[in-house]
């Protein structure tokens, strides 16, 4: 599979709406380090950054912050920003 700035973002992006664990995420950007190749070459730089990161995200000195996942989101361009949703009545 080919890793983009996108595919980087959808990861986070699925971590931070709680639709994936951050062991699933770790394992993800382990598992794509082995597995996948990451285009275009000129985001190669940026994108083995973030991932290195978040393959350690799961250790206390590469802790995932709200602030740290903001920024990678912003370097991805796909900056976040939180919008408060009402909870579902049942």
């Amino acid at each position: 599979m080919n890793i983009t700035r996108q595919v980087v973002s959808d990861q986070l992006l699925a971590y931070l709406n709680q639709e994936l664990t951050l062991a699933q995420l770790v394992d993800w950007a382990e598992n794509t380090f082995i597995d996948d190749t990451l285009i275009p070459d000129e985001d190669i730089p940026l994108l083995n950054d973030i991932l290195m990161y978040l393959a350690g995200a799961d250790t206390s000195q590469f802790s995932l912050t709200w602030d740290i996942c903001a920024d990678f989101m912003a370097k991805l361009g796909t900056p976040v920003k939180v919008i408060r949703q009402m909870a579902e009545e049942s």
